[in-house]
């Protein structure tokens, strides 16, 4: 019977990686981890949001008011300045596509990954670091004061506008049950609709879910609020030297993410009863 203690032990060890994707076999044997897994991924989704905010302030406040998270809105100042006849930055024009292709890469990457029965949400959270990391050395070297205009500056912006295509790729498709964490307005809406529904709903199910919800997207929001605070703070402080914020919450991220994995993966870091009703 080789073959068949050959596919059981095959069988065996896909189940000790991640089986499913959103509760359906993956073409790779995967499924993403869950939010809910573990504290490590718990705190991932707040760790993450304060990286946004306090990267989208930095950018803002450092770069010529160019968003890195909230992309959508260099189209408004944008167009804001077409019709006023300004000159539009370069960095305002090809934020939008950069921002598309950092996505689209994000999921290539993360398919070839599964191919490879890899999970792909600690390497896109280093992958984010990375880039973060590279923007930061390149702000340090520019000093405090800067002309967002040039073409290192412009460079700059573009990596940090792909570290945050990074994040909200891996949270669509590395970390299930996660909400939403560089832009706020989805979150924000969300969540009030479901305080609505915990205080008027009538439907058990309806309410249970959207206080399940609920909990999940509030730290999201707290935590952009958060770094919004802490980033504008030090980057009138620091200027964009303040950039080693993002990257040093990047760097949290990536600890909370790989923890959470290795826990996931090795069944001796989880206690005995997780362990035991997983195979049963």
């Amino acid at each position: 019977m080789p073959r068949a203690a050959d596919r059981h032990r095959s069988d065996t060890m896909s189940g000790n990686a991640h089986r499913f994707i959103d509760g359906e076999p993956s073409h790779a044997g995967l499924r993403v981890i869950s939010v809910d897994d573990s504290l490590g991924t718990k705190l991932l989704p707040f760790a993450l949001s304060v990286t946004a905010g306090s990267m989208d302030v930095i950018g803002f406040l450092g770069l010529g008011g160019l968003f890195t998270a909230h992309i959508t809105g260099n189209l408004v100042v944008l167009a804001a300045r077409v019709v006023a006849g300004e000159t539009a930055p370069v960095s305002y024009l090809i934020s939008v596509p950069v921002f598309m292709a950092a996505l689209a890469s994000s999921k290539l990457i993360a398919a070839g990954l599964e191919r490879m029965l890899i999970a792909s949400l600690t390497p896109l959270l280093f992958l984010q670091f990375l880039l973060l990391s590279i923007f930061s050395v390149i702000c340090l070297r520019a000093g405090p004061i800067v002309d967002p205009n040039t073409w290192m500056m412009i460079g700059a912006g573009m990596l940090a506008i792909s570290a945050m295509a990074v994040q909200n790729a891996l949270a669509r498709i590395s970390l299930k049950g996660a909400p939403t964490t560089a832009v706020m307005t989805t979150n924000i809406t969300r969540f009030m609709m479901d305080i609505g529904e915990i205080v008027l709903g009538r439907d058990a199910n309806s309410v249970a879910a959207a206080g399940d919800r609920a909990a999940h997207t509030w730290p999201a929001i707290a935590g952009f609020m958060v770094g919004c605070v802490f980033g504008a703070l030090c980057e009138a402080a620091f200027g964009l030297r303040s950039s080693v914020l993002p990257t040093g919450l990047a760097l949290v991220a990536f600890v909370l993410g790989a923890t959470a994995m290795m826990r996931d993966v090795m069944p001796g870091m989880r206690p005995a009863d997780e362990v035991s009703n997983e195979r049963h």
